[in-house]
């Protein structure tokens, strides 16, 4: 099973689903990883303000972002190398990277659509 890190932009805590004014992609995001957790996939969250040591020590991380800025977070790495940036993966991405098979097409919003079941 592949290691997933993710490099989270500065957030009050460390899923960013904290505070009066959520982001609901944020709050998919973290029950995406916990659902990946539970089926076993090895994954990392660094938040910039609360690690930044991590981000620092990092060096593909540190160049990407003197490359981008931190603007261009969120950065998934995949077994070190970049997977994703500028956005958070989907249920499905997490599943494919850590090699969970018989991902149910409920948990994939994308699936939901191209199935006709519902509209997006």
């Amino acid at each position: 099973m592949s290691k997933i890190e993710i490099f989270d932009p500065a957030m009050c805590c460390s899923t960013g689903v904290c505070g009066v004014d959520v982001d609901q992609n944020l709050v998919t995001f973290a029950a995406d990883v916990d659902w990946a957790r539970q089926q076993g996939a090895e994954i990392q969250r660094y938040n910039l303000a609360q690690q930044p040591m991590e981000f620092a020590n990092n060096r593909l991380v540190r160049d990407f972002l003197e490359r981008s800025g931190k603007d261009a977070l969120p950065l998934i790495l995949v077994d070190g190398e970049v997977a994703l940036a500028g956005r958070y993966p989907s249920r499905a991405d997490l599943a494919r990277w850590a090699g969970i098979q018989n991902l149910p097409v409920e948990a994939d919003p994308a699936a939901e659509c191209c199935s006709g079941r519902k509209c997006c």
